[in-house]
């Protein structure tokens, strides 16, 4: 995987507030992608220091293999404090850089409404930053770069889907990379009061899956929203049967 940004390119970047959060909310979608040929990327935008459990050094190697399970090409944190996300301009240059070294043409962002305040934060400052970045008097020393398309991860939001992906394929890989965070995710006494307990952790997450893929007619899904609305080019292609 690419340590440097200027190294590589994507197609898709997603952009989460914590390690582990991509993981459960689009892997499966990431997964899809790259089958497809395409390059995926990762911007987590805090260390993690403020978990219950673990440590930022310990979620960094557990980042790492999850990524390559995920088949994504390169993957990066910010240290945005954890827990205290701002969107504030200082913070939104940040990931403009990002975004003008990365250069994808869809980005993935959390939903806007979330009970964590640094997802609900990390969708406003995410998508600000996807404007700024194609400002050409937004100085960081690289050409500007503006996103195609920026949809939002709602798999923990109570809202309709735009649209789900069909992630069905890639079921066992995307619960592989969510329990890569040993650290979090394993059975411990701390936070054991949070956390759902190891041992229903897939029950938990095949169900959300299961539940979104019946939605669109398929086995499991992950759920996106998008702002805008879609345009389509041929009734008779639509995949979805209404009865």
């Amino acid at each position: 995987m690419p340590s440097e940004a200027s190294e590589f390119r994507a197609d898709i970047l997603a952009i989460a507030a914590h390690r582990d959060d991509v993981e459960q909310t689009c892997g499966g979608t990431l997964l899809r992608m790259a089958a497809r040929g395409l390059r995926t990327a990762i911007l987590d935008l805090t260390q993690g220091e403020a978990g219950t459990r673990g440590t930022a050094d310990e979620r960094a190697g557990e980042a790492v293999e999850a990524a390559r399970i995920l088949g994504v090409g390169w993957r990066q944190a910010l240290d945005l404090p954890d827990g205290a996300i701002a969107n504030n301009l200082e913070n939104r240059v940040a990931v403009v850089r990002i975004l003008r070294q990365v250069r994808p043409r869809v980005v993935i962002l959390p939903y806007w409404r979330a009970r964590h305040p640094d997802h609900a934060i990390s969708a406003t400052l995410g998508a600000e930053a996807c404007f700024l970045s194609g400002l050409k008097r937004i100085d960081t020393g690289t050409e500007p770069h503006r996103p195609f398309k920026i949809v939002y991860a709602s798999l923990y939001a109570d809202v309709r889907p735009s649209f789900i992906v069909d992630i069905t394929p890639f079921i066992e890989q995307r619960h592989q990379a969510l329990m890569a965070y040993r650290s979090q995710y394993a059975n411990q006494p701390a936070g054991s009061d949070l956390f759902v307990p190891e041992e229903e952790i897939r029950d938990r997450t095949f169900a959300e899956a299961r539940h979104y893929g019946l939605l669109a007619g398929v086995r499991f899904g992950e759920p996106f929203v998008q702002k805008e609305v879609g345009l389509v080019d041929d009734l008779t292609l639509l995949p979805v049967q209404s009865i």
